[in-house]
């Protein structure tokens, strides 16, 4: 497809003259030149397909297009006086994006979107896409492993959604021993620690090596002996079925990608008449946990949750605020229900 300034004025020639046209393609106004010259440049039309896949910042775009910064700037400049691309800081960092009015085709932009991603589907299958792509995967990595890596370590410098003692405390004084608990999505063990004092053994689940080394370590110099430490994902644990009696999902299950098959797990895993416990966040509007905490969920709403456990083959099903902080953004949800026996 051609998307040079040429072939973008010839379509909308085209446009304007052919009989019978509903309407032209995008009106033939100063605004619209405008806009044709803009994306007549290479380097702006890539900025613009990689940030239709995902907001970055000036760095991470230099990576991804090999470029020098002073140049992303421009262009991203350029872009964002057009309306193409807006910005906005999170955690000390600027991330630029898709505006709404670009991809809805509102308040001058017309038809030009889709126009656009016929021009990105095109790129993305040549050799210089498949790399932008590539490298825009690196990005991400990064991202994560940073998360992971670190994410859970800040909590003393920053705020962190739903770290919340007195919602651990709720959470945990449902508990009676002797009991065979799993902590799923353990993090740095905190909550495996405690539940280890009561539980006759716990079993703490991890997807990071690196944050299950740590919480070992933790585990080690409070001479915890009752906890097995397993790497695994929330969707395909490495546990038996009905082997515990108790699954815990704190803080865990807005970084699922399938909610609803993360559950179904900690259903499968505990014993018939076990319970699920499951602390995490009410539905939210701030933007920035997903680029620095990983989530990939603003949380849920209490109806919601409820009705997540029961699908999943929970009776007995309650959700209730288990805490909110003065002037904190985030309320913490306490969610519990019990696994159905055979006869039930």
């Amino acid at each position: 497809m051609d998307m040079t300034a040429a072939g973008l004025r010839s379509r909308a020639t085209i446009s304007r003259h052919r009989p019978g046209a509903a309407e032209p393609m995008v009106k033939t106004t100063a605004r619209t030149a405008a806009l044709f010259r803009l994306l007549g440049d290479e380097v702006r039309l890539r900025l613009l397909r990689v940030l239709s896949l995902e907001q970055l910042n000036v760095t991470e775009l230099t990576g991804i297009l090999g470029l020098a910064q002073s140049g992303v700037s421009r262009h991203l400049g350029l872009l964002k006086d057009a309306g193409l691309v807006a910005e906005s800081r999170t955690g000390g960092f600027t991330y630029y994006r898709i505006t709404v009015d670009a991809r809805e085709g509102v308040n001058g932009f017309g038809h030009l979107w889709p126009l656009l991603e016929q021009e990105f589907a095109a790129a993305a299958a040549t050799p210089a896409g498949r790399a932008d792509h590539a490298r825009l995967e690196e990005v991400r990595r990064l991202r994560k492993e940073n998360f992971d890596e670190h994410g859970a370590g800040e909590e003393r410098r920053q705020i962190v959604p739903g770290r919340s003692w007195a919602a651990w405390g709720r959470a945990l004084g449902q508990l009676l021993p002797p009991i065979d608990v799993a902590d799923l999505g353990c993090g740095e063990g905190y909550l495996t620690l405690e539940a280890s004092r009561f539980a006759r053994k716990v079993i703490a689940v991890d997807r990071s090596e690196a944050v299950l080394a740590r919480a070992k370590e933790l585990a080690r110099r409070r001479r915890r002996t009752n906890i097995q430490w397993k790497r695994g994902e929330l969707e395909k644990l490495p546990l038996r079925d009905a082997s515990v009696d108790v699954a815990l999902l704190s803080q865990a299950l807005h970084h699922a990608e399938h909610p609803s098959k993360a559950l179904a797990e900690a259903v499968r895993i505990v014993r018939p008449g076990g319970r699920v416990l499951l602390l995490d966040l009410r539905r939210h509007d701030e933007q920035w946990v997903r680029e620095r905490l990983g989530d990939r969920w603003l949380g849920f709403e209490d109806a919601e949750l409820e009705r997540l456990l029961e699908a999943s083959g929970l009776k007995d099903v309650k959700v209730a605020v288990g805490a909110r902080r003065a002037r904190d953004p985030f309320t913490v949800l306490v969610a519990s229900g019990t696994k159905r026996t055979r006869h039930a």
